[in-house]
């Protein structure tokens, strides 16, 4: 029995029991807990648990089910309930086939039971009650537009909310095929609102925060959206869709972007090649809606080499630029004005590349070797990568070969040129400030392997460390890097501005002096840090559209 099952249950000793079972499997992961507060909702009471001076409520509904008649389609609000609903436990994912990480990360996936009953939202406040008024710091996980969920072990937010006074809150939302599918010009009428479930799904989630979040402490008219990978492309999505207006009042986004978005014609033979690979034509999209979830599951990892997503993509995630809920792409050829004043905290990690589980963490034999791996990753000529890795040796003279081809890698990559668009574009528009950042302290775990990877930032934000050590080890460095970057995330949270008195002064980023704080055991403040380096990239690169 799941607990939207619980909801519709009359029989007290099934209910008595389903509740103590499920308190049991709480408690035994969440030490010293005991049940909490009950607070009301919308759509009925919840209680959650009491952990060291924070409140906890995970798995709350905020939409109702997806499944049936509703997939595809845009969310609904949830059934309301009588009585209480224990909110004890992280619910449903989304349905996904999880991503093949560094081995490192696997400890840190809860891995929790997936369905089409995923709507739901998991808070941590110091406090209940209206009185509150604490910043709300919303999390919107990574793993593209097609796996994750917010249940992943770093993103627990019982730390920040405790060390900070702040209320963080998880939404969970539909993802891949799920979350994705454009079918408003194969569906007729009935599919017409068929786009960007997923990102749907999340206002719905902010407009629930809107709502309810002043009963669980927070202020709801601050509130700041922060994610991390596709997590930040979600963020910066959300920058320009009109329907989230007025629902966040600042963005962080943290090693990922969305300058471009799907067109709405590419979005549609996405949907007509994974319908194939289902045995659907284009005109059997009611087919499409009742096939079982497992069956959808499994055609998202069969690629045909047709994908469009590469040969072993079985579909597309990605927001649509449908005209509708998205009317144009976000960050291209302008920033949207939609939320030109909305403050913007953005950055990236130094080696982004070693979080791929295919990462050549080969070291180049000599320097003719490092020339020929630098070319094959700037798809240049040999002497545009010898122009490169000139001007990188001269700027890292102690750094290895290998440790020079991971950061031209990452320097080469859409996680780079990605964030430094939306940055400029940002910026540009001049009616709110943008903060850039750079995390560059390196990981000992594996013997220094992972490096600064995509994804190592995130302890340190959630203030998290010591449950990530699989991660980020277990030195003494650090607490103080944690104490330092979840100081300046959630400075940024209380007034649109990072800095504190841990840090050096935090100019705003423009595009002729390029402000950049460096995060690390000793942090700087940095104009235009690797000039000369960003310019010899991008003068390799061929024209492109960051993502």
């Amino acid at each position: 029995m799941d607990r939207r099952s619980f909801i519709g249950t009359g029989t007290i000793a099934a209910a008595g029991l389903f509740l103590d079972a499920r308190l049991v499997r709480a408690l035994s992961e969440t030490a010293a807990a005991t049940p909490g507060a009950t607070v009301a909702t919308t759509a009925g009471r919840v209680r959650g648990l009491l952990a060291d001076n924070v409140h906890a409520f995970k798995g709350v509904p905020y939409g109702a089910s997806t499944a049936g008649g509703r997939r595809f389609l845009p969310p609904l609000k949830p059934q309301p309930w009588t009585g209480v609903f224990d909110a004890f436990e992280l619910g449903h994912r989304s349905p996904l086939i999880d991503s093949i990480l560094v081995k490192e990360w696997a400890p840190l996936n809860r891995r929790e039971p997936m369905g089409e009953d995923c709507l739901n939202l998991n808070i941590w406040t110091p406090g209940v009650g209206a009185s509150g008024r604490r910043p709300v710091m919303v999390w919107l996980h990574g793993g593209g537009y097609a796996t994750g969920s917010p249940g992943m072990v770093p993103y627990d937010g019982a730390n920040l909310a405790r060390k900070h006074d702040v209320v963080v809150v998880g939404i969970t939302h539909r993802l891949n095929a799920f979350g994705f599918m454009y079918l408003a010009e194969l569906g007729g009428e009935r599919y017409a609102d068929a786009s960007n479930a997923g990102m749907r799904d999340i206002i719905a989630g902010l407009e629930w925060v809107r709502d309810n979040i002043a009963n669980f402490g927070g202020d709801p008219g601050n509130v700041t959206i922060f994610g991390q990978s596709g997590g930040a492309g979600k963020v910066s999505t959300l920058l320009g869709m009109p329907a989230a207006q007025g629902l966040f009042h600042r963005a962080v986004a943290q090693s990922g972007s969305a300058v471009t978005s799907l067109p709405a014609r590419v979005a549609t033979r996405n949907a007509e090649q994974f319908m194939f690979r289902l045995e659907l034509k284009p005109n059997q999209v009611d087919e499409l809606q009742k096939l079982p979830m497992e069956q959808l599951i499994g055609a998202l990892g069969r690629g045909s080499g047709r994908g469009l997503g590469g040969p072993n993509s079985g579909f597309t995630a990605s927001p649509v630029v449908d005209g509708k809920s998205l009317p144009h792409d976000v960050f291209n050829p302008t920033a949207s004005m939609l939320s030109a004043d909305i403050p913007l905290l953005i950055g990236s990690t130094e080696t982004e590349v070693t979080w791929n589980v295919n990462t050549d963490y080969t070291p180049p034999a000599d320097e003719a070797a490092l020339r020929e791996r630098v070319k094959r990753a700037l798809r240049s000529d040999d002497a545009q990568a010898e122009k490169v890795v000139t001007m990188y040796k001269k700027g890292r003279p102690k750094a290895s070969l290998l440790d020079l081809a991971l950061i031209i890698e990452t320097d080469a990559s859409q996680f780079r040129s990605g964030t430094d668009t939306e940055a400029e574009r940002k910026a540009a528009l001049g009616r709110a400030p943008v903060y850039m950042y750079r995390f560059q302290w390196y990981s000992p775990v594996s013997g220094g392997r992972l490096r600064a990877m995509h994804c190592m930032d995130i302890p340190f934000v959630f203030e998290n460390v010591d449950l990530a050590t699989s991660i980020v080890g277990d030195g003494r460095d650090r607490h103080a890097l944690a104490d330092t970057m979840s100081s300046a995330w959630v400075a940024f949270a209380r007034t649109g501005n990072p800095n504190h008195k841990g840090l050096p002064t935090w100019e705003p980023f423009t595009a002729d002096k390029r402000a950049t704080m460096i995060f690390n055991n000793e942090c700087r403040a940095v104009n235009d840090p690797y000039r000369d380096e960003r310019l010899a990239v991008a003068a390799a690169l061929p024209a492109r559209m960051s993502q």
